[in-house]
């Protein structure tokens, strides 16, 4: 004789199912250690209406790495900006610093400044990989255009 162990059952569902479904629902049911298919559909019922656990955890796996993501974008956003500050300073104390060339002597100097500009440039496309050098690539076959 079977033992029950859950309340007291008073109302009765009748759900139609097809030849398949109703396999796959028997073989569940023996697979997963069920007394019934009804006991699995019982089952499967009170993890509908209770939440289901591994989706749960899953949420929250999903939302942590979210926030992990998060962080990280908002540090590089940081770096970006501490970098671009950096160059702009740089930038600004040059062009402040060096003196403006004789005029008869001008021309020579552009010349002189468009060639180390390509060498920088250059450097700083080997110094570069990935992306970042394909970007650079961009850049240096855009100037040259």
């Amino acid at each position: 004789m079977q033992e029950r162990t859950g309340a007291a059952r008073s109302t009765r569902i009748t759900v139609r199912l097809s030849r398949e479904d109703q396999h796959k629902v028997e073989e569940a049911a023996k697979t997963r250690g069920h007394a019934s298919p009804s006991a699995f559909v019982r089952a499967a019922i009170q993890n509908e209406l209770n939440g289901r656990r591994e989706q749960t955890g899953t949420e929250e796996r999903i939302a942590g790495g979210l926030d992990r993501v998060s962080r990280e974008i908002s540090r590089f956003g940081r770096n970006q900006q501490a970098l671009f500050a950096l160059v702009d300073t740089f930038a600004k104390t040059m062009l402040t610093c060096v003196p403006e060339p004789p005029s008869d002597a001008k021309p020579q100097a552009i010349a002189r400044a468009r060639d180390r500009y390509d060498q920088l440039i250059k450097n700083a496309g080997r110094s570069m990989s990935g992306d970042a050098r394909t970007a650079m690539q961009d850049l240096v076959d855009h100037g040259t255009n």
